[in-house]
Parts: structure tokens; C-alpha cells; sequence
């Protein structure tokens, strides 16, 4: 295995960089050879987070189709799982992406195996703590004062995910772990085919074996452990990693306290940001005119999180980047690839900002045949623009975060954000000066700015060569060089 990171492999051959033409007028906006890689990269990383995005969607649209109940409690419980476990789960994955990339960059193989064994017991234990919380999960929507049939329905949703959960929770660290290789294409292949899978399971057991609510909650879980098992195949049958899986190890519960020092905040950076908006759809309920507040600010939402879906692939490409980099010792190599990235993120936000600027009315009628929603949508958009603009920049700052180890500083960074600006100047603008849903957006937007603004800071400030100097000192400490 070659101990250049596979997507730095273009710029270490020389041969081929004196080949190189003189630059055109792109070549001179962006390093054309580093942005190619990164779509390369970007696009399979995108497609394979839509593929499995929508498999608890699919099963959400089934429930639908048993009744108004079924599908309001569906929903609740969809949004409870996701903020409540598989948001945390994603996050504590997040470790993966400093300790293997950079342990993938510097050589030191042998490391990524137990990192992903060490991470697969910390997750493990997490999903033990979260399903005891998913088994009261009707009492506690009760507490909350929700419906009490809508809780019913929610809590027989989200009691049938439990096993799921475990499933879930190993598949992103074996997702980490192919990702800090850049083994991306095959990741595409096996979430399209687990969505196809959970797409013939869940018409099966709502509809022929009528299993109801359950069926399609039941759905998912296999679904998720049908790509986990999988994807664990995969890793232990391919001989592409014979030399950063070695078998599974006592030596892996060595690594569990490194690991969870990076996971921890790792995962709060995450759920940060992401309660934040799903309590903004809570205070929405609390305005005049609740039903189109709470409307609009739902498609707001939704609007913004699929349009981070595409930053998610960048995301992930930068962290991927950059971790391998500093591992390899190449400082100027991390650098460019923060400018590049950043650069194609924002280039496609604005992409995704044409769209929505002339197609507002077609993108909100899609939500809602409601022609004053509709109407409001529209009034709204300008400011939803700006927060999809703002969350693509510091979507690609967050992988940078992941990929240097800073996950402590990015997740204060949240909490200081979301929590002590967004959140109460949104509170402000829209009760006080009774701007209402645009209120709550713009104080939401002042808190995206502030967040992407610090982490600007916190990247242009870095001390990268302390960073590649500790990694160097890291394997010096292991006992053997750069294989």
C-alpha cells in the first residue's frame, strides 16, 4: 500500500507535474488537479448520504398510507430517533475521520483496524445508553405534551428501530474507516442497493404481511444491519486492506480513551447545530398563526438540510484531504486543499441559490398546495439563500475541524453560536419586533455567521506544522517509519 494518501497520489508524481500545461484562466481561480480530485470524491460521498437519507424516509411515506395518525407519528418519531440517537451516533464517528485519516496519511496502517475496533465498542455502548431512552420514548413525547394516540404511534416507531440503532451506529464507523482510504465508489453501490433492498422489504411488510407501523419502523432496522453486515464483508473478504485490518484484537480497548476524547465532542459539535434547527421548528409552534409559522419554518429546514447534503460530499472530502496530509507531513498540500474546497462549496451553494432565487414557488408547492404559504415561502427565500451560502462554508470549516483534531473547538464554537447568539436573537426578531418566522430565520442566520466566521478564524490562524511536527512525533513513538 502506497503511503501517499490515494487522493494526494496525482501531485507526488512528477512526471506528470512537469507535464502539466500552463494553466488557463479556471487554473488560475482554482487548482484544477486538486478540485477534480475532490468532485471525484465529492459526488459518490453525496449520493451515497441521499441512498441512505431515504430510507427512513421511505418508510415514513409508507406509514402514510395507514392513516393521519400512522403518519403524525411516524414524523414525531423520526425527528425524536434522529435527534436523539442517530445524530449522536454520526458524530461519535466523527473521531475516525482525525485518528484514521492521519494515521492513514503517516503510514502507520496497522492503527486504522483497531481505531475502527476501538470506535465500533464506543459506539456500541453509546447505542446500549440510547435505546434504553428509545424504549420510554411514549411517556417521555407525553411529558412533552404531545397527542397522546400520535405517541402511541411514535413510540411503536421508534421501539422497532432499537435493534437498528446498533446497526447504524457500527455502519458510519466502517464508513469512516473506507472513507479516510478514499474508498469511495463501492459506498455508492452498497447504499443504493440497501435502499432498493429496504424499498422491496418495507412495501412487503406493510402491504402484503400487514405488519402496519411496525413493519415499516421494522424496515429500516434491517435495512441498516443488511448494510452493515455487508459493508463488514466486504472489509474482512477484500484484500484492498490486508494491511490496515489485521483481524479483530484485545489491542483495539487500548485506543478506547483516544478515541473517545475525539468522539465526545465530536458528537456535541454535530448535535449542536442540528438540535438547534429542530428547536427552532418547536418555537415556530409558539407564534401567532402557528400553522403556517410552523410550515414554513419546517421547509426551511428541509430546504436547508438538502441542500447541505451536497456540502456534506465536500465535507467530507476536505476532512479526508487534510487528515491524510498532515499524516504524510504535507503541510502546503493540507492548505490548498481548504482553499480548494471551500472554494467548489461555495460555487455550488450559489448553484443551488440560482435554483432556488427563480424556482421558489415551484420548490414550495412541493411542500404545500397552500397558496398563502406558498406566498410566504417566497418572502422568506432571500433569507434562506444566505444561510444555505453560510452553512456550505462552514459545512467544509467542520471537515477541517474533524480532519486537525479540533472537535472541542468546533463544538464551543456551536454552543456559543446556536445557543448564546442564534437562538436568542431569533427570540428576539420574532417575538419582540414580531418578525416572526423571518424572525426566527434571520436570528438562525446570525448564528450561522458567527459559526462559520470563528471557524474561519480558528483555520486561518492554525499552526499547521505543529500539527504535521506531533503527527511526526506520533510515529516516531510507534516505532517504525512510513511503510
Amino acid at each position: 500500500m502506497a503511503s501517499v494518501p490515494l487522493l494526494g497520489s496525482h501531485a507526488a508524481d512528477d512526471g506528470h507535474q512537469e507535464r502539466r500545461r500552463r494553466p488557463s484562466w479556471l487554473g488560475r481561480v482554482v487548482d484544477t488537479e486538486e478540485a477534480w480530485a475532490q468532485l471525484r470524491f465529492s459526488a459518490p460521498m453525496i449520493l451515497m448520504n441521499m441512498f441512505y437519507y431515504g430510507i427512513p424516509l421511505v418508510s415514513v411515506m409508507f406509514s402514510g398510507h395507514l392513516g393521519d395518525v400512522q403518519l403524525a407519528g411516524a414524523t414525531l418519531a423520526n425527528s425524536w430517533v434522529t435527534v436523539t440517537g442517530y445524530a449522536f451516533v454520526i458524530g461519535l464517528s466523527g473521531g475516525l475521520e482525525t485518528l484514521c485519516g492521519q494515521a492513514y496519511g503517516a503510514g502507520l496502517y496497522i492503527r486504522l483496524g483497531l481505531y475502527l475496533q476501538s470506535s465500533l465498542i464506543v459506539s456500541a455502548a453509546a447505542s446500549a445508553l440510547i435505546s434504553v431512552l428509545w424504549a420510554f420514548t411514549e411517556p417521555l413525547l407525553l411529558l412533552l405534551r404531545q397527542d397522546p394516540r400520535v405517541s402511541r404511534a411514535a413510540a411503536v416507531f421508534a421501539r422497532a428501530q432499537i435493534p437498528g440503532l446498533f446497526a447504524f451506529s457500527s455502519m458510519q464507523c466502517l464508513l469512516r474507516y473506507l472513507q479516510m482510504q478514499s474508498v469511495v465508489a463501492p459506498l455508492v453501490a452498497f447504499s443504493a442497493a440497501s435502499f432498493a433492498f429496504h424499498l422491496a422489504l418495507a412495501c412487503l411488510l406493510v402491504g402484503p404481511l400487514g405488519l402496519g407501523l411496525a413493519g415499516a419502523s421494522a424496515a429500516v432496522s434491517a435495512s441498516y444491519w443488511a448494510a452493515c453486515v455487508a459493508l463488514l464483508a466486504y472489509v474482512l473478504r477484500s484484500g484492498a486492506f490486508s494491511e490496515t485490518w489485521k483481524g479483530f484484537s484485545a489491542e483495539a480497548f487500548r485506543y478506547v480513551l483516544p478515541t473517545v476524547k475525539l468522539a465526545a465532542p465530536s458528537a456535541v459539535m454535530v448535535c449542536l447545530e442540528y438540535w438547534a434547527f429542530e428547536l427552532l421548528v418547536l418555537v415556530a409552534g409558539l407564534l401567532p398563526n402557528s400553522t403556517v409559522s410552523t410550515s414554513l419554518i419546517a421547509m426551511c429546514t428541509n430546504t436547508e438540510a438538502i441542500a447541505y447534503m451536497i456540502t456534506y460530499g465536500f465535507s467530507a472530502a476536505v476532512s479526508t484531504r487534510v487528515s491524510n496530509e498532515i499524516g504524510a507531513g504535507n503541510v502546503a498540500k493540507a492548505k490548498n486543499a481548504v482553499k480548494v474546497t471551500l472554494k467548489l462549496s461555495l460555487l455550488l451553494a450559489i448553484s443551488f441559490v440560482l435554483l432556488l432565487a427563480f424556482g421558489h414557488n415551484l420548490w414550495a408547492s412541493l411542500f404545500s398546495g397552500s397558496a398563502t404559504i406558498i406566498s410566504e415561502f417566497g418572502s422568506i427565500a432571500p433569507l434562506v439563500i444566505i444561510s444555505i451560502v453560510l452553512d456550505s462554508a462552514q459545512g467544509v470549516l467542520s471537515g477541517v475541524s474533524r480532519g486537525c483534531g479540533w472537535q472541542h473547538l468546533a463544538a464551543l464554537t456551536n454552543l456559543v453560536a446556536f445557543y448564546f447568539i442564534g437562538m436568542p436573537l431569533a427570540i428576539l426578531f420574532a417575538f419582540k419586533l414580531k418578525l416572526y418566522a423571518k424572525g426566527l430565520w434571520a436570528g438562525m442566520i446570525c448564528g450561522l455567521a458567527c459559526q462559520a466566521c470563528s471557524l474561519l478564524v480558528i483555520t486561518v490562524r492554525t499552526k499547521w506544522s505543529k500539527i504535521a511536527e506531533a503527527m511526526e512525533q506520533e510515529k516516531d513513538n510507534y516505532g517504525y517509519g512510513v511503510a
